[in-house]
């Protein structure tokens, strides 16, 4: 697997088709809509060795990414691929609305049958990189990011999410899957089934954590019994230096126990994982000298709630967030543009110039 470097990234070397798994039936039109099929059969029968352009845009401001992903495809299943002229921005550029990020120029019997498939990673990874670009720039300077799309979507989509995420600057992932494209190896906390399975013994269920995982930084999830703020206290109490971080995951459909303590504080968001809890935790912990242990939250993060958080300086170190980094939020469109050195497009579009675009070589 091709390494990539974090200097790469904005002006990142192409991936090249040995590092994408691509299933084989790609190239017997498995994943195309039927309807360029039936194109591709009438070109080649009736208009054979036309050549056309296609370019790609978004209609959003975007950071873009799968063009390696799309430029690999091409070079495995297009016929004749070394015949085909590519230009392409690269992953992680920013685009602006109507922007082509991509233009193929060659007979369209070779290529043309791939064009949804390319609309469709192009829409997948853009969304994803830029989902967690908005995150990266909506959290504090010192949080970290860990990406938890395990648990809302298909598994198969786990190393491409991971990349993009990587790409936008998420360095964390969940599973192993998710870094099958740059080297990272899935992280993580505890779950609350081994909580559970320990009948609600946050001590034992950690113990037995530690003792089987001694090397893991341990991270230990509090808020089983709802009551985050003194169990926290509990396993830092009992783990002392060993202990890495306390996890906060709180249905928002919940209000912890600090709030029932704490009568008091009235005229702040009680449900869910909320500032107020997460202050007085920090607060608690730093009390009683445990200014080492840090903090992760997680359910039902957005841009929206980093963005809240981060305004009211709240003491997260990490966020784990999920759901809302794999949205597809950016669609992408590819055009006909250009016949045989004429400009031919349907009503409406045009081929779109950018001195931004690189040529890309075939890599054999």
């Amino acid at each position: 697997m091709l390494e990539i470097k974090e200097k790469e990234l904005g002006l990142i070397s192409r991936l090249t088709n040995k590092t994408f798994k691509f299933d084989k039936r790609y190239g017997e039109g498995y994943f195309s809509a039927s309807y360029f099929l039936k194109t591709e059969q009438i070109i080649k029968e009736k208009y054979p060795n036309t050549i056309v352009t296609l370019q790609w845009f978004t209609r959003k401001e975007s950071r873009v990414c799968g063009l390696d992903e799309a430029i690999a495809l091409l070079h495995t299943f297009a016929r004749n691929p070394f015949d085909l002229k590519i230009e392409a921005l690269n992953d992680g550029d920013y685009v602006k609305p109507f922007e082509p990020v991509l233009k193929v120029h060659g007979r369209y019997q070779d290529f043309g049958y791939l064009e949804g498939a390319i609309d469709g990673i192009l829409a997948r990874r853009t969304s994803v990189c830029t989902n967690c670009d908005e995150i990266m720039k909506a959290k504090s300077e010192k949080a970290n990011v860990m990406f938890f799309g395990d648990r809302d979507d298909d598994p198969r989509n786990h190393p491409g999410d991971g990349y993009a995420a990587y790409v936008a600057g998420v360095k964390l992932v969940c599973t192993d899957a998710m870094g099958e494209w740059t080297g990272q190896k899935g992280i993580g906390t505890m779950p609350h089934a081994l909580i559970v399975m320990h009948e609600n013994d946050l001590i034992s269920a950690s113990v037995d954590y530690h003792n089987t995982f001694p090397n893991d930084n341990l991270t230990v999830l509090v808020d089983t019994n709802n009551d985050v703020v003194l169990d926290s206290l509990l396993v830092a109490r009992y783990f002392k230096e060993k202990l890495f971080a306390v996890r906060i995951d709180t249905s928002i459909s919940l209000v912890d126990k600090y709030f029932e303590r704490h009568p008091e504080v009235t005229g702040v968001e009680k449900h869910g994982v909320n500032v107020t809890l997460v202050k007085a935790l920090r607060k608690a912990l730093d009390d009683e000298g445990f200014n080492h242990v840090k903090i992760v939250v997680s359910s039902g993060f957005d841009r929206e709630k980093v963005q809240l958080f981060t305004k009211e300086n709240a003491p997260v170190d990490t966020y784990g967030i999920g759901g809302s980094l794999i949205k597809c939020t950016r669609s992408f469109t590819g055009d006909v543009v250009n016949i045989n050195g004429k400009a031919m497009a349907k009503v409406g579009r045009k081929e779109m110039f950018s001195s931004r675009l690189v040529d890309v070589k075939y890599d054999k």
